[in-house]
């Protein structure tokens, strides 16, 4: 029985209703087309905070999805260390972060390049720096091995596994990633319905030891910056993925049981991009808080430790802010950091948070101090 869409026998030879969806993708790309005019209306500066804001969470949910949490400080400090921006309390990132950072930029930034068999080594070399994914020696910058059996995604206790997805076997990897680079980079579909398919096909190719989704994500970005024309990214897939993570492993599998005709993939993702591309708006109410607020204290006395944790604040704290977090994060001794507090406190621009508890809070006036949209 051939229980996956990869068996079939005119695989990947993906069919869809494009009636269906026409409407969606019409939209999208509305969506995408006011988006891209929005942000060319700021000016470089905030046009930059909203891009470094964006990438950050691209990268943080991107992980997050395979149920890993990183910094966001490292994270945010390694992309604007990348990309040449100078920004404030920039901290040492570690190169497993720096690894995701790099393929995710190297996708977005170089866009309009071909992709390749060795770019895409690259890229899983940059995810798996030590070889090892967790506790595990995995084949790093080369198609899995399956020297242990087939790849598989089970879940349920043992003796009781339900097989979700098996990929196809190693020994067509070659082949199969072959036509599939052939067409990435041939292929004249709309380039938002491209992302789509990409996606579904890549991902159920399945081609690496591990690493697979992180780079699915990636492709995606990819071909959705060339669909907008820009390196530049003002939203975030991977926030939205994971948001919908559970309707995602839905779909995905529905879809992999299925047949070669993926109407109703290509409509949860369309639909997932178009809320992807409406969940923006708070990045950019945030950056465009942040630069109202240094605008109004242009002339405020503010020195360095308190500006460094005020940009932490409005960039998305991390938990509660008090006085030895201050201390902490500002490399500074507690009596420095009380008084940093309460001058701010002084000027109105801090508060304590009305909650008490066995230590006290600190909040932005007018803000929350843990702001993340996600």
């Amino acid at each position: 029985m051939k229980a996956f869409i990869h068996q079939k026998d005119n695989w990947p030879e993906f069919s869809w209703e494009s009636n269906e969806f026409m409407s969606l993708l019409s939209e999208a790309r509305n969506l995408q087309g006011r988006l891209i005019g929005k942000m060319e209306t700021l000016g470089f500066d905030l046009r930059n905070e909203a891009l470094l804001d964006t990438l950050t969470l691209d990268v943080i949910k991107t992980s997050e999805i395979e149920g890993e949490i990183l910094n966001p400080g490292q994270v945010r400090s390694s992309i604007a260390r990348r990309l040449g921006m100078e920004i404030v309390g920039s901290i040492e990132s570690d190169r497993h972060i720096d690894g995701v950072v790099e393929m995710m930029l190297d996708a977005t930034q170089h866009c309009f390049e071909p992709l390749t068999k060795d770019r895409l080594f690259d890229w899983h070399a940059a995810l798996f720096p030590t070889g090892r994914s967790g506790m595990y020696k995995i084949t790093v910058a080369d198609w899995r091995q399956n020297t242990t059996g087939p790849m598989q995604v089970v879940s349920g206790a043992m003796g009781k596994e339900k097989i979700h997805f098996q990929a196809p076997n190693s020994d067509v990897l070659d082949e199969e990633m072959t036509r599939f680079l052939d067409w990435f980079n041939t292929s004249k579909t709309d380039l938002v319905l491209k992302a789509a398919i990409a996606h579904l096909w890549f991902v159920t190719i399945h081609p690496f030891d591990d690493g697979n989704g992180r780079i699915t994500r990636a492709l995606t970005d990819m071909l959705l910056a060339q669909s907008d024309k820009s390196t530049q990214r003002f939203y975030s897939m991977s926030a939205q993925i994971r948001l919908e993570r559970k309707q995602y492993y839905e779909i995905l599998e529905e879809t992999q049981k299925g047949d070669l005709d993926i109407t109703p993939w290509i409509i949860w993702f369309l639909n997932c991009l178009i809320n992807a591309l409406k969940a923006t708006d708070s990045v950019l109410t945030r950056v465009l808080a942040k630069a109202e607020f240094w605008q109004k204290h242009l002339k405020t006395p503010i020195n360095e430790r308190q500006r460094k944790l005020l940009n932490r604040l409005m960039d998305g704290f991390d938990g509660k802010l008090t006085s030895s977090k201050w201390a902490k994060i500002a490399k500074c001794s507690k009596d420095s950091a009380v008084r940093d507090i309460n001058d701010l406190m002084e000027k109105g621009i801090l508060q304590k948070e009305a909650a008490g508890g066995r230590s006290t809070n600190y909040e932005l006036i007018g803000m929350s101090s843990n702001n993340d949209p996600k």
